[in-house]
């Protein structure tokens, strides 16, 4: 990257912190483990090294998350395109989108969909869209961007104790909640299109009714997605894959597995062990997706019948259709759900970062 070009990412990166809160933040070493002073929390002890916490610049809730955003009906979404990506989720029949082009400017999401706290928690440097349980010790919080970063990685931080959390790691890495663990809450990344194909009745945020002033559908990064060699901080590289190939990656412990999409060009459902756990992998060119599979659920074999218009995946050898959130639609086992995997899409550079990984080899 030419030092131009380097100078008008920076700048463009700092404009997401423009008409917007900030708070001084400062890291601190004590010994061999870090702390963080700023304007609202004292000095504390992080389970991660001070080396690797990195102030990304704009400052604690410098980025602004969103909160119970005004939604609206898929025929008025505007500036979107078909093969925009979406994270997508479902509470019965309440059915929603979370447009990349929002969560690239705010990179979290809290929101309320019936009985269920959400937190969409998007990291863009990272390309990690995670759900995440908002009760937190019987207690609902929102989170925020906190400014800062872990290998690249977005560290949110949660409004009710000022604790700071680990995406990737699903985890509080500081503050009265440090090794606190956060309940996942399972989403699906896909196209625009196939997602409103699946679900037409769908709702997405509306953009021009944020409360913030935003130019999206423009990528703020320039061509960071797309550029192996574009990256604003230093991060562990794998070189095994590309750096910004998008994978499906499934973490058990401190161990990770990745799927590519080009693993399903022949062969759309696998099944795996992996760390001594089964798993139903199911991809296509559009979405990789992935279920646990407990007791009897480890002899199903699953036949892939989607076809685009409806949300219906795989029909098992007992005639129970499941759809793509792991629900029986229809058959013996109708009412049931699969058990969703610990799983995320994220660019490959940032699994091996995070977690010792080994890629799925397709044998076909």
């Amino acid at each position: 990257m030419t030092m131009k070009k380097k100078l008008f990412l920076m700048g463009f990166v700092f404009l997401l912190c423009s008409c917007s809160k900030s708070s001084t933040q400062t890291i601190t070493t004590q010994g061999d483990e870090v702390g963080m002073e700023d304007t609202e929390n004292t000095s504390t002890v992080w389970s991660i090294p001070v080396s690797e916490v990195l102030d990304g610049g704009p400052g604690r809730d410098g980025i602004p998350a969103l909160e119970n955003p005004s939604m609206v009906s898929a025929e008025n979404a505007s500036v979107l395109f078909d093969g925009d990506l979406v994270l997508g989720y479902k509470n019965g029949d309440d059915i929603r989108a979370y447009q990349h082009i929002v969560l690239d400017w705010h990179e979290i999401v809290n929101d309320n969909i019936g009985d269920v706290s959400l937190a969409i928690t998007y990291c863009p440097l990272t390309g990690t869209g995670i759900g995440w349980n908002r009760v937190i010790d019987d207690q609902e919080t929102t989170f925020g961007v906190s400014g800062l970063l872990y290998q690249t990685n977005l560290i949110p931080f949660d409004r009710a104790t000022k604790s700071n959390w680990s995406q990737l790691l699903n985890e509080s890495v500081n503050g009265s909640l440090e090794g606190k663990k956060a309940d996942l809450i399972q989403l699906v990344e896909t196209d625009w299109r196939t997602w409103k194909t699946m679900y037409p009745t769908t709702r997405i945020i509306n953009i021009n009714d944020t409360g913030f002033s935003r130019t999206y559908g423009v990528y703020p990064y320039v061509d960071y997605r797309t550029n192996d060699n574009t990256f604003l901080f230093p991060t562990p590289k794998d070189s095994r894959l590309p750096l910004k190939q998008r994978v499906h990656a499934i973490v058990n412990g401190d161990v990770a597995k990745v799927f590519q999409f080009s693993d399903f060009d022949s062969t759309p459902v696998i099944k795996d062990v992996f760390e001594g756990k089964n798993y139903a992998v199911i991809g296509n060119a559009n979405f990789i997706i992935s279920f646990e599979l407990e007791g009897a659920d480890r002899n199903l074999e699953f036949d892939y019948v989607f076809e685009g218009s409806s949300d219906i995946l795989v029909e098992d050898n007992q005639g129970t259709q499941w759809n793509v959130f792991g629900e029986a639609i229809s058959g013996p086992r109708q009412g049931e759900r699969l058990k969703a995997s610990h799983s995320f899409m994220g660019y490959w550079f940032s699994i091996p970062a995070f977690y010792v990984t080994e890629i799925y080899a397709n044998s076909n």
